[in-house]
């Protein structure tokens, strides 16, 4: 009976969103996997796991809807400063589940982030679906590995000044003619629209540091579910909120 009521209602809800605005980019913080782990009395491995289990199905909810971008948030930089034993164990979830959306073959999957703490095998790997998917058709899917909003800020400056350091531009008229645009050339993101929708699992409301500079105006939309027991309801309800929201690109 559970069964069939979930069923009608998740059909109800795919008629009430097929007549709202569907946001052309949806950004998600997958946040507790581990305190999912706790509740289940399973290893934090396994919550990982579980985690990782749930992106697939996540996409194909977004490909369903017509949504062009998904950001998906799967390691922090500061997820890096954990036990040596679970970082590992995360990286290579990690690697195996953007293999895993790379064969699928459906989407153009970005790995982004600030890989210098990552292991090499891991970094050449990332680079390596980047560079293969980047041509494909479908939605864009970016992957974010170390990733810290901060961090992306500080990594786009550094490639604005590179680049006009190799063009000869003095630092008098850089400073003249930088603006938000230029700055916006070299994020992680550069040449995608800025996030319509970001959802954060798990009951935290706070972004974390998760794509700072482009949520400026991007709604948010915060569950109390762990992201391994996210459901299709649950992001159906996420974006009907949004769909019936007034957004105002201001104050």
């Amino acid at each position: 009976m559970r069964n069939v009521l979930y069923g009608i209602y998740r059909r109800h809800l795919r008629r009430r969103v097929s007549h709202l605005p569907v946001p052309r980019h949806v950004g998600i913080i997958l946040d507790g996997n581990r305190r999912w782990a706790a509740t289940q009395r399973a290893s934090t491995r396994q919550g990982h796991q579980a985690g990782a289990n749930k992106v697939r199905e996540f996409l194909d909810w977004c490909d369903d809807l017509g949504v062009e971008v998904v950001t998906l948030w799967l390691l922090s930089t500061d997820n890096l400063s954990r036990e040596p034993g679970e970082v590992n164990e995360l990286l290579r979830i990690i690697n195996g589940t953007v293999n895993d959306l790379a064969s699928a073959g459906k989407w153009r999957i970005h790995p982004m982030g600030h890989w210098d703490g990552l292991p090499t095998d891991i970094r050449e790997n990332l680079q390596r679906i980047k560079d293969d998917c980047g041509t494909r058709d479908g939605m864009l899917v970016n992957v974010g590995v170390g990733y810290g909003g901060r961090r992306e800020v500080v990594d786009a400056v550094r490639s604005l000044l590179q680049e006009h350091a190799e063009q000869g531009t003095s630092l008098d008229e850089l400073a003249r003619i930088i603006d938000i645009e230029h700055i916006a050339q070299h994020l992680y993101t550069k040449g995608q629209p800025d996030p319509d929708l970001v959802i954060r699992t798990s009951g935290e409301q706070r972004l974390g540091g998760f794509l700072l500079w482009q949520s400026q105006y991007s709604e948010f939309w915060f569950c109390e579910a762990y992201w391994p027991d996210f459901r299709e309801i649950d992001f159906l309800r996420a974006v009907r909120s949004y769909g019936g929201r007034h957004r105002r690109f201001g104050a």
